[in-house]
């Protein structure tokens, strides 16, 4: 068994904490919020990344060819919140990276809580999200998600 505050650290390095968005007309507020933990490691510790599954007792393992890499990622919500998001408080992160977990564990309660279909709290799930990971590439601007989900209440 991995020791807690040995994935803590891992997870400093080598985690991320994501949010997208894709547009779907077939929701009332046009826009899919979804939240994800992810792991990437080199294809060389592919037994670390199914340790960290066992560890989480959560999530899927897939292998990226093109990077030639293992990733174990937490789509649920429900595991965010049960499994994952408890980890990182009772072994919390010292890093930058503390930022954007304090953040995702924000939008995932929101979700939970069904928040993310609410043309209210919307908005301010969708700035928390692109407070996080300021450097990571999306394919939507900030101001795209906002002028869709305007477009789509008015």
């Amino acid at each position: 068994m991995l020791n807690p505050w040995y994935v803590t650290g891992l997870c400093e390095g080598e985690a991320s904490f994501s949010v997208s968005f894709n547009l779907r007309n077939k929701l009332n507020v046009g826009i899919e919020t979804k939240p994800s933990f992810s792991i990437t490691l080199n294809r060389r510790d592919l037994e670390l990344i199914k340790e960290i599954y066992k560890f989480f007792g959560c999530g899927g393992i897939r292998y990226s060819r093109p990077d030639r890499c293992y990733k174990y990622e937490v789509r649920s919500v429900n595991d965010l919140v049960e499994k994952i998001i408890p980890h990182f408080e009772e072994y919390p992160l010292q890093g930058a990276k503390k930022r954007d977990f304090e953040l995702f564990k924000k939008i995932c309660l929101m979700v939970r809580a069904n928040l993310h279909l609410s043309f209210k709290y919307l908005p301010e799930i969708i700035d928390f999200a692109y407070q996080m990971n300021e450097s990571g590439r999306r394919r939507y601007t900030k101001e795209d998600l906002l002028r869709v989900l305007g477009g789509v209440k008015g």
